[in-house]
């Protein structure tokens, strides 16, 4: 299931702002940051993410012209804020839902399954271990 675009831009003008002041402390929330492809600019943008054993899984509900996801394709810097930490995150990979899954954690997975989201999922990779 997507997400028809009327919402996203709604999103990203009224929820978003929101968002991002409590997505870095709520458990399946994070707010991602990267840099724009074309722009240079630094955007963060409150996500789902799913944490896997190498890094993080973010489920894609606005389909794959959507510019947070072009961005961290494009291979810019990319910071997850989870919890109070700043993740360096590397080696994005789109690959399906299903192929997602087994990747991450057994504690999250069931709330993985539980959202429609089914187009693609963005598998991140900690760039540096975590101390």
């Amino acid at each position: 299931m997507r997400m028809p675009r009327r919402v996203a831009e709604f999103n990203r003008r009224v929820t978003n702002p929101v968002a991002r002041s409590m997505t870095p402390w709520l458990p399946g929330l994070g707010t991602l940051e990267h840099v724009g492809r074309r722009s240079g600019r630094h955007y963060r943008t409150p996500l789902l993410v799913f944490e896997t054993r190498d890094g993080f899984a973010i489920l894609i509900g606005y389909g794959l012209e959507t510019d947070w996801l072009k961005n961290v394709l494009a291979g810019g810097p990319t910071v997850l804020h989870k919890r109070g930490k700043a993740i360096r995150l590397s080696d994005p990979e789109m690959v399906s839902k299903e192929a997602a899954e087994p990747l991450v954690s057994p504690r999250y997975r069931p709330f993985y399954r539980l959202f429609p989201y089914n187009e693609a999922t963005l598998i991140l990779t900690r760039a540096e271990p975590e101390g």
